[in-house]
């Protein structure tokens, strides 16, 4: 029965009660004071209704004020895209939004007054979850103050969606259960962002960290912020030294500058630059060049830091450089093996003929002299030129380098006496085995104590000992010396400063050299002298 309809009855039973009664009560009263009770009944009456109707008015509008106040709420929690449930101190549910309904699948359950377990009889694929929320709902009461977990709850079509569930129990004064109001966030999309960035993260800690290259972030001044594992090997530098330095305090300063330009134009840019053959400033000042890279770092449309890449390139422009003589050796074969019998066929006619003349000759003409030695002079680049121009098959036996040694001095006696040359020849041990061939290190000791000679020097010294598994012959000399710019050069063919060099004989030097499994190194400065150091190994390969 509606409000209104038991108002109404009340009012009509009280209202006959009061009439019949007070008629019965007065009729055994005189006239006069059944006219007077009758006044002050009717006015009673009167008062009693007004009061009547104040209290029916006034509870009318309480009554419409909470109505309006519950469908306000109503309004309120189903425009919510939370899931909100109210419940009472038993577990009993009293209101749920809509998103609550249709996510367990109870929109057309009438669900006020039944607890979970009741209301998971209603849905077969929610069942579990309903019965689980009483276990949970049972750990907010024991714990007496708001809790807050993560659930997750499945949907039919085979998803999941997370939810931030905060439950707040309230009790009454007594400590007894008055209610719970339940609070579910769908947090889906933030946990599968956080599982995305997760994901990207570790991407970018295996591409940086395990990056084959080296890999830096500098902010905007240029200061590193981040390393990966590749920086000390570059430079030398461990990461306690380099964080918070400036990244340009590793480049060579002839590169410096470019740098810094190249570092400014990213910024203001915004996108990538490449600068090739960087050298870099190696702690223990080694030759290390390298490829850099710069990628801008953007966030809203602001440059807010520098992601750098440096490739070590130092091997591949040395072996650049070794293509390039290999290149010129492999012209100078082709040219060499072209012309080299067609030169040596006229160039006998020629010494032939010369000599005949100065021997018909009745006096000594420096013409002939000059012929002479000019044609043995291309007889001897001709001879260089067959060294370089096909491989030669080298057989290899065991020699004493110190009798080699002595045999070339014995050569060049007569010419080191001429220029006024003295030699210091030192071996540690006599004798100095090493497979090799005799006669290719014969040349190449004869070539290397001529460049001395011709350098000017007065005075060189030859010193062998051994070393491990290894033989060093090293040879001073206190010549002119060679600037750092010709050392770069040694070996390449026809490469030379002198007035009738051909720039083949350290070439040839250099192959003997190698064909031994050897090394050679030039040490040297103007005006004060050179020292080149060979070493050879004397185990077999």
């Amino acid at each position: 029965m509606s409000y209104k309809k038991k108002m109404l009855l009340i009012y009509l039973v009280l209202g006959l009660v009061w009439i019949v009664f007070t008629d019965y009560l007065v009729l055994m009263l005189d006239l006069g004071t059944y006219l007077s009770i009758q006044k002050i009944k009717g006015i009673i009456f009167v008062v009693l209704t007004g009061f009547f109707i104040y209290y029916i008015l006034g509870k009318r509008e309480e009554v419409e004020l909470l109505k309006n106040e519950k469908e306000k709420l109503t309004t309120l929690i189903n425009s919510m895209v939370d899931f909100v449930n109210f419940k009472d101190g038993e577990g009993r549910w009293i209101e749920s939004n809509e998103f609550g309904l249709k996510l367990f699948q109870l929109e057309d359950v009438d669900y006020r007054g039944k607890t979970d377990a009741e209301l998971a009889k209603y849905t077969d694929f929610y069942h579990d979850a309903l019965n689980y929320c009483m276990t949970s709902d049972e750990e907010t009461w024991q714990a007496a103050k708001v809790t807050r977990c993560e659930e997750v709850i499945p949907l039919p079509n085979g998803d999941e969606k997370t939810f931030d569930t905060i439950k707040v129990p309230l009790f009454k004064p007594n400590k007894e259960r008055k209610g719970l109001v339940v609070i579910g966030r769908d947090i889906t999309e933030r946990k599968l962002a956080e599982k995305q960035m997760k994901e990207n993260e570790l991407k970018y800690k295996s591409l940086f960290k395990y990056n084959p290259e080296l890999v830096f972030m500098v902010d905007l001044n240029g200061t590193i912020t981040d390393l990966n594992p590749k920086f000390e090997p570059l430079t030398a530098y461990n990461d306690d030294e380099a964080m918070g330095t400036p990244i340009f305090n590793y480049i060579c300063e002839k590169d410096k500058t470019r740098i810094f330009e190249a570092f400014n134009a990213v910024i203001k840019e915004k996108r990538a630059k490449t600068n090739r053959e960087v050298a870099i400033c190696h702690k223990e000042g080694k030759k290390v060049i390298a490829h850099f890279a710069f990628v801008p770092i953007i966030i809203d449309n602001e440059t807010t830091g520098i992601i750098g890449y440096a490739t070590d390139i130092t091997q591949i422009l040395e072996t650049e450089e070794k293509l390039k003589t290999t290149e010129k050796l492999a012209v100078i074969g082709e040219l060499a093996a072209g012309i080299a019998h067609e030169i040596r066929n006229p160039l006998t006619s020629l010494k032939g003929f010369v000599q005949m003349f100065q021997s018909e000759s009745k006096k000594e003409n420096f013409i002939h002299t000059i012929m002479l030695d000019e044609l043995d002079r291309i007889n001897s680049i001709v001879s260089e030129l067959l060294v370089l121009s096909r491989p030669q098959e080298i057989t290899f036996s065991k020699k004493n380098i110190n009798h080699s040694i002595k045999d070339v001095l014995t050569l060049l006696e007569s010419e080191m006496n001429l220029h006024g040359v003295s030699v210091d020849f030192q071996t540690e041990h006599d004798p100095t085995l090493l497979d090799c061939e005799p006669n290719q290190f014969k040349q190449l000791f004869i070539n290397l104590l001529k460049n001395a000679i011709e350098a000017e020097a007065k005075n060189i010294c030859i010193h062998i000992k051994k070393q491990d598994d290894s033989i060093i012959v090293r040879i001073a000399d206190n010549g002119q010396g060679i600037s750092e710019e010709r050392i770069k050069k040694l070996g390449e063919p026809f490469y030379s400063e002198k007035e009738k060099g051909t720039g083949l004989g350290l070439t040839v030097s250099f192959k003997i050299v190698e064909a031994h499994n050897g090394t050679i190194k030039y040490d040297s400065k103007v005006g004060t002298g050179t020292t080149v150091t060979m070493t050879f190994p004397t185990k077999e390969d």
